[in-house]
Formats: C-alpha cells, sequence, structure tokens
C-alpha cells in the first residue's frame, strides 16, 4: 500500500482488481477545498488510458511488476514458452498475451516478458527487429524505392508491404510497433 503522495512515473496500481501504469501525475492545491492528485493511467492489459483524480493523501493498492527479459523457445499449442536466461525457468505465455509481438518473434530471440506475481502481462519486444524475406514477386528492372510497395511475407509467416525493387532471401528492419518496413540489411 501507499498514499497518492508516493505515485512516481511508472509504478503500477492496483484498482478494482486491475493493473494500471501511471503515465503522468499532476499534485492540485486549489484555493477552495482539499488538495487533490490529478493522473493518467493506462491499464496493463488493454492499453485503454483513462485520467483518474484522487483525493491526498489517500491509500492505494501498488503492484509489482518484474520485467524481465527471457529468451523465447518455441511454440508449444496456444502457448509461447519463455526461458529466463539467469534461471534457466520456463514460462508458458498464452498467444492473446503474445498479441502481435508473435507475428515478429524467431527461436532464441530475446523479448522483455512483464509478470505479475507469476502470471505474464505481457511482452515487448525491441523497436525494430531484422527479418528475412521468404516470399515475395520479383522485382523488375527499373523499379526504384519511389515507385510503390508490394507484399512480402517474412521468415514469421507475417506479410509486409516492401518497396519493389526487393527480392526474396533478403534480409530486412522491421518496425515491431507497426509492422512497417524500415529498410534493407546488408550482412
Amino acid at each position: 500500500m501507499a498514499t497518492t503522495n508516493d505515485l512516481k512515473n511508472g509504478i503500477v496500481l492496483r484498482i478494482d482488481g486491475q493493473l494500471w501504469t501511471v503515465i503522468e501525475f499532476q499534485h492540485v492545491k486549489p484555493g477552495k477545498g482539499g488538495a487533490f492528485v490529478r493522473t493518467k493511467l493506462k491499464n496493463v492489459l488493454s492499453g485503454k488510458v483513462v485520467d483518474r483524480t484522487f483525493n491526498a493523501g489517500i491509500k492505494v493498492e501498488t503492484a509489482s511488476v518484474d520485467k524481465r527479459d527471457m529468451q523465447y523457445l518455441y511454440k508449444d499449442g496456444d502457448d509461447f514458452v519463455f526461458m529466463d536466461t539467469d534461471t534457466y525457468d520456463q514460462l508458458h505465455v498464452p498467444a492473446a498475451t503474445v498479441g502481435d509481438a508473435a507475428n515478429f518473434m524467431l527461436e532464441n530471440q530475446t523479448a522483455l516478458v512483464a509478470t505479475n506475481e507469476g502470471a505474464p502481462l505481457y511482452v515487448e519486444l525491441p523497436p525494430s527487429v531484422v527479418l528475412e524475406v521468404t516470399y515475395t514477386e520479383p522485382g523488375l528492372q527499373g523499379d526504384r524505392s519511389s515507385a510503390g510497395t508490394k507484399p512480402a511475407t517474412l521468415e514469421t509467416g507475417y506479410e509486409i508491404q516492401v518497396p519493389l525493387f526487393l527480392e526474396a532471401n533478403t534480409k530486412v528492419k522491421v518496425d515491431t510497433r507497426d509492422g512497417s518496413y524500415l529498410g534493407r540489411v546488408n550482412d
């Protein structure tokens, strides 16, 4: 338990059985009436952002969120299996928790896994990853990067839009937040 005076950006609160991260907060002392704390909270699981006001000094329940770099090992049915590289403990994370990150994960890749009391909350990948294009229509002579895009299938099975000149078996940098093409990678 903590009071509203202890709030900081990034602290995780348990409100009505759900976990919320404090994005920003402001202590307000109006001329009339008691002081209060105006906060902007983000739901840890859904990503929904809400504004919430607390009276100053009231108690709020904090939750401990453990964030660790873990190595993705393999897919087991609907679960993704991650291993803590320090303790070698394995953690089964449901596909719903992994979400869109599954489109950009390869075996043995490192990802940040957040847990609360042993239960996985979310998986966070680096802002960009390097993946190989396994299939795309052949490029034509004269196709340039400003001419347009075509679909390409990555080694994870995810499809992105790439410039017309790109060919299969080319390594590309992909933004993990929106799946956009960032550039070609030369080995």
